[in-house]
């Protein structure tokens, strides 16, 4: 626990070290800050692209952060990460349904409002959450709720490849939102997250007790007194709110959800409610970091950035376990 002030002090330097580095990165690498504020045109492309889009990378790493700690804690396993309710699917069914309905070309993205793809994807993820709650019948089932959120999770994307199949032409959009895109975030984006983020934080801070009370099992929290079911309800609204605001502003970004609690527990053992806090500053920085890597390795063209999430997450998940495997045999 007394690491924990400087674990967040640490990460939080480590942020606006990541922000001065991904305002100085344009297409073709690396700028002089100085003097691209020098010049009019460099110093808008600085104020209403970059420094919109590395902000906006931090927030939506860091909802996705927090929605991986909330969703471990929740389920009690440490392989829950935030798309586990079915927010993904949903949100991937809602954005191929509404470019059909568009009848959007190749260009999709340029062409389709994109208030309109943010809001149907937000919308999305917030239906898929709720299907997934209207098939376990509730909050009240731990284990009913993580099988109806895999089944919800399976029917949802099988319905989107049909959607797909039908309609063919949506199909380069939707690989763009199912990859992960931040270039589009404008400060728009990043109010809306910010506004998400706070009350988010807040009430998962204010509802740790009980992830620590479901850590020691459905029956010692039982035993503390503390109202599971509303508490549970809660818990699952902030996963939901997290995870469809940073969908439908990033599209799908894979594994900082699930491998920033994992970072911040190697680094210190934790309650859940500094926990919670570390985790979305780990996943600020882990996306905000992958954001900046995307633009400069193969620049002048761009990795998405959720394939190089993918790739970054599993290869550390894997070392992980092989490390604590080889441990465990050791003991």
């Amino acid at each position: 626990m007394t690491r924990a002030p400087w674990l967040a002090l640490a990460l939080l330097l480590l942020a606006c070290l990541a922000l001065a580095v991904g305002v100085s990165v344009g297409s073709t690498g690396f700028d002089s800050l100085r003097h691209a504020l020098q010049d009019p045109v460099a110093r808008q492309i600085v104020a209403e692209i970059r420094l919109p889009r590395t902000l906006g990378a931090w927030l939506t790493g860091a909802l996705l952060g927090l929605g991986g700690a909330v969703a471990q804690g929740l389920f009690r396993n440490p392989l829950a990460d935030p798309f586990l309710l079915g927010s993904a699917s949903g949100a991937m069914l809602a954005v191929a349904v509404a470019l059909a309905w568009w009848g959007a070309p190749a260009a999709a993205a340029a062409l389709v409002p994109r208030l309109g793809l943010t809001g149907a994807a937000f919308v999305g993820a917030l239906g898929g959450v709720m299907l997934t709650l209207l098939l376990a019948q509730g909050v009240q089932h731990t284990l009913r709720l993580l099988l109806a959120g895999v089944v919800v999770g399976h029917v949802l994307g099988a319905v989107k490849d049909l959607v797909t199949l039908a309609a063919p032409e949506v199909l380069a959009a939707m690989v763009a939102f199912m990859l992960g895109n931040t270039s589009l975030i404008g400060w728009q984006a990043c109010g809306v997250m910010a506004a998400v983020l706070l009350p988010a934080l807040a009430l998962a801070w204010a509802l740790a007790r009980v992830l620590d009370g479901l850590s020691l099992g459905e029956a010692t929290a039982h035993s503390l007194g503390l109202p599971l079911a509303p508490m549970r309800a809660a818990l699952v609204s902030v996963l939901a709110l997290a995870t469809g605001a940073a969908v439908a502003q990033a599209g799908l970004v894979g594994f900082v959800g699930l491998a920033a609690p994992h970072l911040v527990r190697s680094l210190a053992r934790l309650t859940h409610g500094p926990l919670v806090v570390l985790s979305a500053l780990m996943g600020g920085l882990l996306l905000a970091v992958a954001d900046i890597v995307a633009r400069v390795l193969i620049a002048p063209q761009e990795l998405p950035v959720g394939v190089l999430t993918a790739v970054l997450g599993g290869t550390y998940l894997l070392w992980l376990m092989y490390r604590r495997t080889r441990g465990g045999g050791g003991r």
